[in-house]
């Protein structure tokens, strides 16, 4: 694989809980779990320390346990990580730290690939559209607390309150059976990641983009996948991300395109096969 990444913060004085790292043979992309400053996490680390070394710990397991399914890798850098975390934590805390993940690499003359939680994985097909592979857990408690976030003003204690009600309430419920899976501390949580494998002879290449990449296509609306898939490979991940950024400037109010934040953590990865 010949790979091209950009990582950008939602906010320069923020610590960036995106992370991208990729070898020839592997790529990996996490997407953390944020939250309301108010809300306890039981941890003393927080979500970008999560995030970076669940991420190395993965890519790790993807390159030098080509034995084992990509799901049981997943399970076993989530154990890797929890150990790291000591007698600190309180990993039994529903908002421990947490993150999305996508994951491939080449097996033999395929791709193996992986997708947990709302970021993406787009495979760029030699013959047909994209598929697009990921953000299929839906929740729709969360969904509708989610767009009364959407409706009301951004910086003002309304919206402030309301997120922190859906932060609650999406916490509550992951990792239990009665909502999304997400990577946590919990290495079950890996069995429900969406897998597959696609032979390398019909692919362009394969990208992974967190939620505030994908922006791009589903929020956005500036392109549609192939477009998305089209500007990586051309123009790169980092020319995508500053279209995602210049559309969000434009609308610094989120009237046009609601969402919960003006800004969020970007990733984006292109892989070309």
């Amino acid at each position: 694989m010949r790979v091209e990444l950009a990582v950008d913060a939602r906010r320069p004085d923020r610590a960036n809980e995106d992370f991208a790292v990729a070898t020839p043979e592997a790529l990996v992309l996490l997407d953390g779990s944020s939250a309301p400053d108010t809300l306890p996490s039981g941890c003393t680390h927080g979500i970008a320390w999560y995030v970076r070394r669940l991420g190395v710990h993965l890519l790790a397991r993807l390159t030098d346990r080509t034995d084992r399914p990509a799901a049981d890798c997943l399970a076993d850098a989530i154990a890797e990580t929890a150990a790291l975390h000591g007698d600190t934590c309180d990993l039994a805390n529903p908002a421990t730290p947490a993150a999305m993940v996508v994951a491939a690499r080449l097996r033999e003359d395929t791709l193996e690939y992986l997708a947990l939680g709302d970021s993406l994985l787009v495979l760029h097909l030699k013959d047909g559209p994209p598929r697009v592979i990921g953000d299929n857990q839906r929740f729709p408690g969360g969904e509708a607390l989610r767009r009364q976030v959407w409706s009301t003003v951004p910086g003002t204690a309304e919206r402030a309150a309301l997120y922190l009600r859906y932060a609650v309430a999406v916490r509550a419920a992951r990792n239990t059976g009665h909502g999304p899976w997400i990577a946590a501390a919990t290495p079950h949580a890996a069995e429900h990641a969406e897998t597959g494998t696609v032979a390398l002879a019909d692919l362009h290449g394969v990208a992974a983009l967190s939620d505030g990449a994908a922006r791009y296509t589903d929020r956005l609306g500036l392109g549609s996948w192939a477009d998305a898939v089209r500007l990586l490979a051309e123009a790169g991940p980092a020319e995508l991300i500053a279209q995602v950024r210049a559309a969000e400037r434009s609308d610094a109010a989120c009237l046009r395109w609601p969402r919960g934040k003006t800004h969020d953590d970007a990733a984006a990865l292109y892989a070309r096969l």
